[in-house]
């Protein structure tokens, strides 16, 4: 509500906080959002199946509540708004859809305050992409002529990836699979990584996770996954911005429908990178939940250092083959 009421103020917020008392449950939690200007109300435990109806049947209500006391004419006054939390998804490869600012306060700041180190880190970022472009261009045509003369199809695969403020983007991949191969066998593997995370420490259960004998990798395809070179034309990305040489592993959008709302910050936190904390730490011996741990803690400590460190440590990682597959 516009504070420029006056004495008038005082009434009407008190019989808006009794509309909103009468309209909501005992569980839902009422307060003030900014003193004296905004209201919060947090209506929980609502299913998705449910979500349209709840919404617009919990409108109602507060505008009826608010019309019985006031009257129409100092409702007008007053704005509502309705949030959902998580962020609703939309359908296909579009992306999740846009990020609510109001739900992270905390990153919004950091967002709006573009540090010393991120003006390094990006610096760094374009001149190692571009060395690493021309310096290893030899093999990377190299490698594009393998792919072309193995299988019919394109050398590059660009893939819809989720990046920081769950903005989509194509992601770059030499490719590994014969062409139209359907991705079903992926999808399936990706929601059981998920899913299991929660499992991994029942009887039985261990926690490794690798999708292994895919028939739809080529075989030059198989020994760029087992050395990682499939990843080198992210550098372009890197080049471009969306990604940086250290960072989350970017999802994909079917990964992003399972999450749960504090995986989301993984997409949040940080730009994805080509490198990460996951990736030298054990890539798929670890479960989903401790690798976007490892992605948040990579994000919230983050320093010039932890990038040189994990820089150093991903030619190790990758002749070692930690979890490639």
């Amino acid at each position: 509500m516009d504070d420029g009421l006056g004495a008038e103020s005082s009434l009407i917020w008190d019989a808006a906080i009794e509309a909103l008392a009468a309209a909501t449950r005992e569980t839902d939690v009422l307060g003030w959002f900014e003193w004296r200007a905004v209201i919060g109300l947090i209506v929980p435990k609502i299913r998705a199946s449910d979500l349209a109806n709840v919404c617009e049947g919990l409108d109602t209500r507060v505008r009826r509540e608010l019309a019985d006391r006031l009257g129409a004419e100092a409702v007008d006054k007053l704005s509502i708004r309705l949030h959902v939390y998580p962020e609703p998804m939309i359908g296909g490869e579009e992306g999740p859809g846009r990020v609510n600012p109001l739900f992270y306060p905390e990153l919004r700041s950091r967002w709006e305050q573009r540090t010393i180190y991120d003006a390094i880190k990006r610096a760094l970022d374009v001149i190692g992409s571009l060395t690493l472009l021309v310096v290893l261009s030899p093999l990377l045509m190299l490698i594009a002529a393998l792919v072309k003369l193995r299988s019919p199809g394109p050398v590059l695969f660009g893939q819809v990836r989720i990046g920081q403020m769950m903005k989509p983007f194509t992601m770059l991949k030499f490719r590994t699979m014969y062409l139209n191969a359907d991705h079903k066998l992926h999808h399936e593997f990706v929601s059981g990584f998920i899913k299991a995370s929660g499992q991994i420490h029942a009887p039985g259960k261990t926690g490794i996770f690798k999708l292994t004998n895919d028939p739809r990798v080529t075989p030059v395809g198989r020994l760029l996954r087992k050395t990682s070179l499939d990843e080198l034309p992210q550098l372009w990305n890197v080049l471009q911005g969306n990604m940086a040489l250290v960072g989350p592993r970017p999802p994909l959008p079917y990964e992003l429908e399972q999450y749960e709302p504090w995986h989301r910050r993984r997409v949040l936190e940080a730009k994805p990178g080509v490198t990460g904390l996951w990736q030298v730490a054990g890539r798929s011996r670890t479960t989903f939940d401790e690798m976007v741990r490892l992605d948040l803690r990579y994000a919230r400590t983050r320093s010039l250092w932890t990038d040189i460190k994990i820089l150093l440590a991903t030619p190790a990682a990758v002749i070692l083959g930690k979890g490639a597959c």
